[in-house]
């Protein structure tokens, strides 16, 4: 990966968005891109679209949402402890002892606290917490001190920013999916400096909002630019760790390179030119399988308007929803050249009617 690709991707990760709080990455994603795409536009979602051949008739939209789970500050108490409800999918059993930064007037430390294990009774013992057990400590000591610096509504990152692991391994928070739309901004990068679009085809690089609740941003998104195919890209399960049966979840190894979805996601012809982008591209690549309704932004693109070629590539990564989210930067790049050798293989005449 070139330093300034990495570099990239560690601003990406640095950058706070829980859903609904996207603002600051959606600038991060127009200032990288600004050297190569021919148009660009956010919606009144906030979804950031880099386009190249805007006036094309073949449309492919790329969708990399770029929101992250997270929380928010719901309530300080006379004591200038705050409390907060979640944003996006939770173990109530992860933040507590984390350090979270607060958004506030400007950005602060705090601490999710809990009682201390020393006076937890029984039962409180055997069963997991739930969310309004815990609260944040920011080191003040009434509501007064704690309202100077933090409002109702202020949204809270963790703390954990970007760190190399052994080989080609890193680790971070919200790589899910921070990686994702890493993969959709470099492929436009390399459609644009490296060429071999078809001059008839134009891409649609988007970085969706708040599909981490529910897939907004991806179904308006593809209301308005009208795609007649679309790949999101997100990270997946990996089932490569102790205690998990292939048998029971399939699997979906790190390090082998993404998964291409097969199911009902996934429309058949698209499918099938993923699959051969890989092979053309030398890219290792997995069979990931989705039986039913995938919980990515697959789900909405499919469904949009009259239907839209869907695919899906799945990036393997260790421990979703925490702070600690593992991945190859293998896979990463493996991802990025099937997605581009899928969008150079397209042409005006492609016909993604399953036969």
């Amino acid at each position: 990966m070139q330093p300034q690709s990495l570099e990239f991707l560690k601003t990406l990760v640095a950058t706070p968005s829980p859903s609904g709080s996207e603002q600051a990455i959606a600038r991060v994603f127009e200032d990288y891109l600004a050297p190569f795409f021919h148009q660009f536009d956010k919606d009144v979602l906030g979804n950031a679209t880099a386009a190249l051949n805007p006036d094309a008739s073949m449309k492919i939209m790329l969708a990399g949402h770029m929101d992250e789970i997270g929380f928010v500050v719901h309530h300080i108490d006379a004591r200038g402890l705050l409390y907060f409800s979640p944003v996006g999918g939770h173990d109530s059993v992860v933040p507590i002892g984390q350090r979270v930064w607060v958004h506030g007037r400007t950005r602060i430390p705090g601490v999710v606290g809990r009682k201390a294990i020393h006076v937890l009774n029984p039962d409180e013992l055997q069963n997991k917490p739930k969310m309004s057990d815990l609260w944040i400590d920011i080191g003040a000591s009434s509501q007064e001190e704690a309202l100077a610096l933090v409002s109702r509504g202020d949204p809270l990152t963790f703390q954990h920013e970007f760190a190399p692991l052994a080989g080609d391994r890193a680790v971070a928070r919200a790589f899910d999916n921070k990686a994702g739309l890493f993969i959709v901004a470099e492929t436009l990068r390399i459609l644009a400096q490296e060429g071999g679009l078809n001059p008839d085809v134009g891409v649609y690089a988007v970085a969706t909002v708040q599909e981490e609740i529910g897939s907004r941003g991806a179904q308006a998104a593809a209301s308005r630019i009208q795609p007649q195919s679309a790949i999101a890209i997100d990270m997946g399960q990996a089932l490569d760790y102790p205690g998990v049966d292939p048998s029971e979840y399939g699997q979906l190894d790190m390090g082998s390179g993404p998964g291409i979805s097969q199911g009902a996601n996934t429309n058949p012809v698209v499918f099938t030119m993923l699959r051969e982008a890989a092979e053309l591209s030398s890219a290792r690549y997995q069979i990931s399988v989705t039986p039913g309704t995938s919980p990515t932004d697959a789900r909405v693109l499919q469904a949009a308007d009259s239907g839209i070629a869907t695919g899906l590539l799945e990036v393997p990564l260790r421990y979703m929803h925490t702070p600690s989210e593992v991945i190859s930067l293998g896979d990463v790049e493996n991802c990025i050249r099937i997605l581009v050798a899928y969008c150079r293989s397209v042409t005006a005449e492609t016909d993604f009617t399953p036969r």
